[in-house]
């Protein structure tokens, strides 16, 4: 063997065989090209090479089904899976199937010689290693670079158990991440068990998180299980963490640490160990600096983080979305899902959809229920534009300064104070009477909001 080791390339796409095999030739590795599945059966009754590159769609077979067997035959010899089919399924398989990487098409070739230089110098994970399927990620689809990276992250870690911090704005699909990568890591046959830190208060949260015994409290009349051994075995995923109280933060990076707690009221250790995958929509890193998040905690559970793009990012994908829940809401209500003028779609581009994937998905159920006809035109929108953004529209900030310039010294004073009073009374309603959570709402300290509310009861 001469050079940096023999790579295959099998690619029914003649110009894509040519570019490789020009690039790593000049990489100094051996290369030799082929167009079928078969001439490279064929070749390897002489040997196999150091490294595989591997198209999807051959002319002669499914090329996932031959990683497949090639990893079982050559466990030692990694496969590149390279695609323009890139989606979340075949990555997923890619990887399942035994591959060391997964490329989508267009590739860039440094990407490519990086891969194979990795490939061939890295320990490889075991190969061929499978796990069931889930219908909870058909959801999780898209052809823009933003979703094959997070495709391309949760194949990576199908093999691996580490703790995952999913970030992104509200809407963008976060527990659908969590729940993939439940079901096809290694804890699938497990409970997946979710809790939402911003929908509890926080005095009922530590109850939630670690359960407590009878007795432990008024109201205790039995022992209750908390999440996290509900979810022995499996997954806890923990949305929207960044709204966790600090006392209980402080818990919880004993339970990531220790793998052991104590139930409320308890005595007796529980040993717990839950895999724990966590999401906010909030910059943690900013809430570290403000002193609203534990840096170590923060760093306990950013061990990978999986990014998710807004919606606004990847308007690219809005017809293949659309194209797919209108599907799923017609087979939902047995009805037939109408059809979008190109028009119509070019008009949904230049929707703001604050409510990302989640917004997109309340849409096609209302047009699908209500559909204004089997073909939705640009005028037939109007009945389903989302609501102004009150903070964003122009004329909110205008009207207030119009009024300011006209009122007295004296309505000043008066404006600020019902201006904060309905804040505050909206933000308690938003958050159900909890006061640390409608501070972190208004931007303000619990003990801030604690001294307003008592300056409004002793107003005259």
């Amino acid at each position: 063997m001469t050079g940096r080791g023999r790579v295959w390339i099998v690619d029914d796409d003649a110009s894509t065989r040519w570019v490789f095999e020009k690039a790593l030739a000049k990489s100094d590795y051996e290369v030799r090209g082929f167009s079928r599945l078969g001439e490279c059966e064929e070749a390897l009754a002489h040997g196999a090479p150091t490294a595989l590159i591997l198209d999807i769609r051959l002319p002669d077979g499914d090329g996932l089904n031959f990683l497949s067997a090639w990893s079982r035959r050559y466990p030692e010899h990694p496969a590149i899976v390279v695609t323009a089919h890139a989606d979340f399924q075949n990555a997923i398989r890619a990887y399942e199937n035994g591959a060391f990487e997964y490329l989508p098409k267009p590739v860039d070739l440094r990407e490519l010689i990086t891969a194979v230089e990795r490939a061939l110098t890295r320990e490889l994970p075991e190969a061929g290693r499978r796990v069931k399927h889930s219908s909870s990620s058909s959801s999780l689809i898209g052809a823009a670079p933003e979703m094959q990276r997070v495709f391309r992250q949760i194949g990576r870690l199908a093999r691996s158990d580490v703790t995952v911090l999913v970030s992104g704005e509200s809407g963008t699909g976060k527990e659908l991440v969590a729940r993939a990568l439940h079901a096809h890591g290694p804890r699938t046959k497990g409970p997946f068990i979710a809790i939402n830190a911003a929908a509890s208060p926080a005095e009922l949260l530590e109850t939630e998180l670690f359960g407590h015994e009878r007795g432990a409290f008024t109201g205790a009349i039995a022992e209750r299980t908390g999440r996290f051994e509900q979810a022995q075995g499996g997954t806890l995923f923990f949305d929207e963490i960044g709204d966790m109280p600090l006392p209980l933060q402080t818990r919880l990076l004993r339970v990531i640490a220790e793998h052991e707690f104590y139930r409320v009221g308890g005595e007796k250790t529980v040993t717990t160990n839950a895999r724990l995958i966590a999401a906010t929509h909030q910059d943690l890193a900013a809430l570290v600096r403000a002193g609203h998040f534990r840096e170590d905690l923060y760093h306990r559970l950013n061990v990978v983080e999986i990014r998710l793009p807004p919606l606004r990012d990847r308007l690219g994908d809005l017809p293949l979305l659309l194209e797919h829940f209108l599907r799923e809401a017609g087979a939902e209500f047995g009805l037939p899902p109408p059809r979008l003028s190109p028009e119509t779609i070019d008009e949904l581009r230049r929707w703001p959809w604050r409510g990302n994937v989640r917004e997109l998905i309340n849409f096609c159920w209302k047009i699908v229920l209500e559909p204004p006809g089997p073909l939705v035109r640009v005028g037939d929108l109007e009945n389903f534009r989302p609501d102004p953004d009150p903070v964003s529209a122009p004329d909110w900030t205008e009207a207030l300064g119009q009024w300011c310039r006209k009122a007295s010294p004296e309505d000043y004073a008066r404006a600020l104070g019902a201006a904060e009073r309905i804040l505050i009374s909206v933000a308690l309603e938003r958050s159900s009477g909890h006061r640390q959570a409608a501070a972190r709402l208004l931007g303000i300290g619990r003990n801030t909001l604690t001294r307003k509310l008592a300056g409004r009861k002793s107003d005259p």
